[in-house]
């Protein structure tokens, strides 16, 4: 009975991953049919009400829309309009002064911007935005995805200013400073290791490390070490954010002083991105415009400045969706969230390029057309995890895995995690999510209960890697949708590493 509960709860995820992995499926016809298989399952074996199954289908499509493929479709459209505008061609010729070489802007762009982003927003903007960027220098968009989940694997639990694991925190009812710190404990390794991957993964090799190292051990420092005492001794709020402004700035400053060394030419960016620009501060200014307004606009309306966003958080609706038992209100923030903010910046940024009104329009709309399939892809993956969520097929899962594992829980309790990320593709629902049964799963055992939510935190930034609304959203902003499955099948193995390593931290040092 407990193998068939589990077979059973695996059965939309059994299904992605051979649809997306070994059938090479399009993203939203695979997650199409697991709603299906989700739904089958949830009815036929769990005894879900068809109605509480269609309203939980509901409830994943408005969360999907609202604020997660708002965020997408918000930095496409910065994305598109900069591209419109002639913006990112000044961009690109200023990220080459810095360096030619596309291993050291990797560090600042992936790495340093990525992390940050992570930091204030979340919601997918730490892969969109530098992702575009990058492929824009002329990065290949595959290995450019690819990296950039990976880096985004160990910034997710201090993301949004902390929001998943204050999250957690509330759930648990255990301190958050005490979470905070095992976190910052647990991801210390992996997150150092990050940008290593990162190079190995855009350099196609070891030879990428040849002549960088210096500078890669100091831009990773650079992040993990603020980020780890900020993390441990002070809470969730700052740690990405302080870390990855270190970074940006002092690998920035290393780069400048490499910037007359000769670039090998197969990690040299191409002739006609080397030719520069004789831009003045003000037009520096102007075509970095909206990514400064995003800056200013996330940071003011962020935590970090509570006058201001607590009575925009304020301006919220919350509804009643799900009809079934342990039903909740979900809560729509209709001002103060990402998507909101970006959308606002592009369209005063574009002004200030001098694009027209009926460009910056006509550009908004071609951005959303253009994205269908990644809109039904990510909607139909939040029914799928709504459904399952609520049906407790998610729950099963890991039930029954903590019980047949024991003492071993330990070291299956990131894979928890990663799996609740796979499902839901975030790192704040994988931690209310399993939070609780992690804390469980401690006591039963033995353990600090905020160990195992710190492994269900690290695990959730590891199963982002794959998660089928992540990687929809990375593809379309690299305008290679369609190609889910390979950047799937690609970081599959970076997944198990860091689950593996994960898993071994935590029962080594539970």
């Amino acid at each position: 009975m407990m193998l068939l509960k589990f077979i059973l709860g695996l059965v939309p995820i059994i299904w992605l991953i051979i649809a997306l992995s070994a059938m090479k499926m399009p993203g939203y016809k695979a997650c199409s049919i697991a709603i299906v298989l989700s739904a089958a399952v949830a009815i036929f074996y769990k005894g879900m009400r068809p109605v509480d199954t269609a309203s939980a289908f509901l409830e994943g499509v408005l969360s999907a829309l609202w604020p997660i493929i708002l965020v997408i479709i918000a930095a496409l459209f910065t994305y598109n309009l900069t591209l419109k505008t002639g913006a990112m061609e000044k961009i690109k010729e200023m990220l080459v002064s810095i360096s030619s070489d596309k291993r050291i802007l990797a560090l600042i762009i992936g790495w340093g911007f990525g992390c940050f982003m992570e930091g204030m927003a979340g919601f997918g903007t730490a892969v969109a935005i530098p992702a575009s960027i990058l492929i824009a220098l002329g990065y290949e968009p595959v290995s450019t995805v690819v990296a950039l989940l990976i880096i985004n694997s160990t910034p997710t639990a201090f993301g949004s200013v902390g929001v998943p694991t204050t999250s957690v925190a509330s759930a648990t009812g255990i301190a958050v400073n005490t979470i905070s710190a095992g976190t910052a404990k647990i991801e210390v390794l992996l997150m150092f290791l990050s940008p290593f991957f990162l190079i190995f993964v855009i350099g196609k090799g070891f030879k990428a490390f040849k002549g960088i190292l210096p500078i890669l051990f100091i831009s990773a420092a650079a992040f993990t070490l603020p980020n780890f005492l900020i993390g441990y001794f002070l809470g969730p709020e700052l740690p990405d954010i302080i870390g990855a402004i270190c970074s940006m700035g002092i690998t920035t400053l290393l780069a400048l002083k490499m910037n007359k060394k000769e670039v090998p030419e197969e990690f040299r960016i191409q002739a006609e991105d080397n030719k520069k620009l004789d831009l003045s501060f003000g037009e520096g200014v102007k075509a970095w415009s909206p990514f400064i307004i995003i800056f200013i606009l996330l940071i003011v309306t962020s935590k970090l400045v509570p006058v201001v966003n607590e009575p925009l958080s304020t301006i919220k609706s919350s509804f009643l969706i799900y009809t079934g038992k342990g039903g909740a209100p979900t809560s729509f923030s209709w001002i103060n969230t990402p998507g909101v903010w970006i959308i606002l910046a592009a369209i005063l940024g574009g002004l200030i390029q001098g694009a027209k009104v009926k460009e910056i329009l006509e550009t908004f709309f071609s951005t959303v057309t253009k994205n269908v399939k990644t809109i039904i892809t990510i909607c139909a993956v939040l029914a799928t995890a709504k459904i399952m969520v609520h049906s407790g097929m998610t729950t099963d899962v890991a039930d029954v895995l903590a019980t047949v594992t024991g003492p071993a829980y330990p070291f299956f309790a990131t894979w928890v995690g990663v799996l609740g990320a796979f499902v839901t593709g975030s790192g704040t629902n994988t931690a209310v999510l399993f939070g609780p049964l992690q804390s469980a799963a401690a006591v039963k055992i033995g353990t600090a209960p905020e160990w195992l939510i710190s492994a269900n935190a690290l695990g959730a930034g590891i199963g982002k890697m794959i998660a089928p609304s992540n990687v929809a959203l990375s593809c379309a902003a690299a305008g290679i949708a369609g190609k889910e499955n390979k950047v799937i099948s690609t970081v599959f193995k970076f997944v198990i590493i860091y689950a593996v390593m994960g898993g071994i931290i935590c029962i080594i040092f539970k």
